[in-house]
C-alpha cells in the first residue's frame, strides 16, 4: 500500500467515526428525569416530602419537561411511601402536572375477560399523574413467579387501555405511556423470540414508545447497541426508545452513547450519578457528555447550572460529599493534576468545567504537578495570586518532591500545611533571590495557622 493509499484509508477510517458525532450532534435526546426517585433509591437516607417539594421547581428551572414524580409499582404497596404522599400533596394543591410521569406496573387480564388493574395504577389515576412509565418483565427468570408469557401477552393491551380510559393526560389529551421492559438486556439474550414478539405487539398499540433496563450494569455497550438495534427495526419512528443503564461493569456511559448510536431516542435516569447501586448512566453525565461534541440540543437545558444542581442534589441525597474522583461531577475531574491536562473551549472534544457551571481547581500530585498547578494550589490555600509564587521556587518544589520519592518518603503535598512547608523548604534552597513583600508573608503565615 502506497503512502496515499493509506493517508485515504485513515480518512475512510476517521470518516466513520466522524458521521457517528454528525449522529450524536444532531440528535434531540429524549429525557425523563428520574432525580425524585432514582438518586434516592441508592441513597442511605433518601428523600422527605419537604426534600421532593424543593427539588421538582429545581428541575423545571433546569429545563426538564419530562419527570417522573416517583415509582407506585413498589412492594407492599398499602405500606404507602414518600412517592405517595408527593403526589397527594401536588393534587390536594392543583400543582401542574404537564409533563410528569409515575412508574406502574401492568394489570392482569384474566382467562375469562375480567381485568384486575395493579394498584399502582389505581393509585395513578387517584394522584392524578397524567403519564406513566408501565414496567414488564420479559425473561423467564424475570416474569417467574409474576406471571407467564401468555398471561403477559394477553394482559399487556387491556392494562394499556385502562390506562387510556381511566387517564387525563397532559392539557386533558391521552396518557403518554412508555412501556419499560425491568429485564430487558436480558431478555433480548435470553428470551428472543418473545421479546420481539411483544416488541412487535407493542408495535400496534396506543403508546409513546418502550424503554429498557441493564439493571446490573453488566451488559457490554456493543450488547446494548444491538438491542436497541432490534428494537429499532419493529418500533420504527415515532416511537421512542430509550434506555436506562446502570454502573456495575464501569461502561454505562458508553453504553448509553452506543444506544443512542444504534436508533436510542434517549435515556431516563436521575440528574445525579448516584443510583441504585453503585451508579449509573446518569442524565447529568450524558448532557455533559453531548454538550462535549456540540449538541446544540442541549442548551435549551441550564448547561451553567448543571455541575452545581447535581452535586447538590447528590449532597441532599447522601448527607455528604459527591465522590472526589467521580467523572464529570466529582471535586477531582476538575482539579488538574498537570497543566497539560487543561480542557479549553477551543480544542475538539474539551469540556472546561465553565461549561457546566463549574471551575477548575489543583491537586498537587508529587510525579507530575508542574509550576501552573503548584502555583495555583498555593493561591487556592494563600488567597493570593499566583504570580505571587516565583518560578524557581515552584521549580524547586517540584525537585524537592523527586528527592524526597527517592529517598522513600511519601508524603501528601496536596495537604495545605504540607504544600505551605514545602514552599518554605524550596525558598531556603533557592536563598531567597525573590523574596516576599510583607503582605504575602502574612498572607502565607495565615494560611499555615489555618492549616495546622
Amino acid at each position: 500500500m502506497s503512502s496515499t493509499q493509506a493517508l485515504d484509508h485513515a480518512r475512510a477510517i476517521l470518516a466513520t467515526a466522524d458521521a457517528k458525532l454528525d449522529k450524536l450532534r444532531a440528535i434531540e435526546p429524549y429525557l425523563i428525569d428520574l432525580s425524585l426517585r432514582e438518586n434516592p433509591v441508592g441513597s442511605n437516607v433518601g428523600q422527605t416530602l419537604r426534600d421532593k417539594l424543593g427539588i421538582l421547581p429545581k428541575l423545571r428551572e433546569f429545563g426538564f419537561q419530562n419527570i417522573s414524580l416517583g415509582t407506585l409499582d413498589y412492594a407492599i404497596p398499602d405500606e404507602l411511601e414518600v412517592d405517595d404522599d408527593f403526589m397527594m400533596y401536588l393534587r390536594d394543591n392543583h400543582v401542574d402536572l404537564t409533563g410528569c410521569f409515575a412508574f406502574t406496573a401492568m394489570g392482569i387480564a384474566a382467562t375469562d375477560g375480567s381485568f384486575t388493574p395493579d394498584p399502582s395504577q389505581l393509585k395513578l389515576k387517584a394522584y392524578g399523574v397524567p403519564n406513566t412509565v408501565h414496567e414488564i418483565y420479559l425473561s423467564k427468570q424475570g416474569m417467574q413467579g409474576v406471571y407467564d408469557f401468555e398471561t403477559l401477552r394477553r394482559s399487556l393491551p387491556v392494562s394499556i387501555r385502562w390506562l387510556h380510559d381511566n387517564l387525563r393526560g397532559d392539557h386533558g389529551g391521552p396518557p403518554r405511556i412508555l412501556i419499560n421492559i425491568v429485564d430487558g438486556c436480558d431478555a433480548f439474550s435470553s428470551n428472543l423470540e418473545q421479546t420481539c414478539e411483544i416488541l412487535a405487539l407493542l408495535a400496534q398499540l396506543p403508546i409513546e414508545g418502550m424503554t429498557f433496563e441493564d439493571d446490573r450494569g453488566t451488559f457490554l455497550p456493543f450488547q446494548v447497541g444491538a438491542y436497541v438495534a432490534v428494537a429499532r427495526s419493529l418500533l420504527p419512528p415515532p416511537f421512542k426508545i430509550l434506555v436506562h443503564i446502570h454502573g456495575g461493569g464501569g461502561f454505562e456511559n458508553a453504553s448509553v452513547i452506543e444506544a443512542l448510536l444504534s436508533g436510542a431516542d434517549g435515556i431516563w435516569g436521575g440528574l445525579p450519578k448516584r443510583a441504585a447501586i453503585i451508579g449509573h448512566a446518569s442524565i447529568g453525565e450524558l448532557l455533559a457528555n453531548l454538550s462535549r461534541i456540540g449538541n446544540p440540543h442541549v442548551q435549551r437545558y441550564q448547561m451553567g447550572e448543571l455541575l452545581p444542581l447535581a452535586t447538590a442534589f447528590q449532597w441532599l441525597d447522601e448527607k455528604g460529599p459527591v465522590p472526589d474522583d467521580l467523572p464529570v461531577l466529582g471535586h477531582n475531574a476538575y482539579r488538574m493534576t498537570f497543566s497539560g491536562f487543561q480542557q479549553r473551549r477551543d480544542r475538539f472534544m474539551d469540556l472546561p468545567p465553565e461549561a457546566i457551571g463549574g471551575r477548575y481547581g489543583y491537586r498537587v500530585c508529587a510525579l507530575i504537578s508542574d509550576p501552573p498547578v503548584i502555583a495555583g494550589r498555593l493561591a487556592e490555600v494563600t488567597g493570593l495570586p499566583t504570580d505571587d509564587f516565583p518560578d524557581d521556587v515552584l521549580q524547586q518544589m517540584i525537585r524537592l518532591m523527586r528527592r524526597d520519592l527517592r529517598t522513600g518518603r511519601r508524603i501528601d503535598y496536596d495537604k495545605p500545611d504540607v504544600l505551605l512547608e514545602l514552599y518554605a523548604r524550596a525558598k531556603v534552597f533557592c536563598g531567597h533571590h525573590r523574596p516576599h513583600t510583607h503582605a504575602t508573608h502574612h498572607a502565607i503565615a495565615d494560611a499555615s495557622t489555618e492549616a495546622k
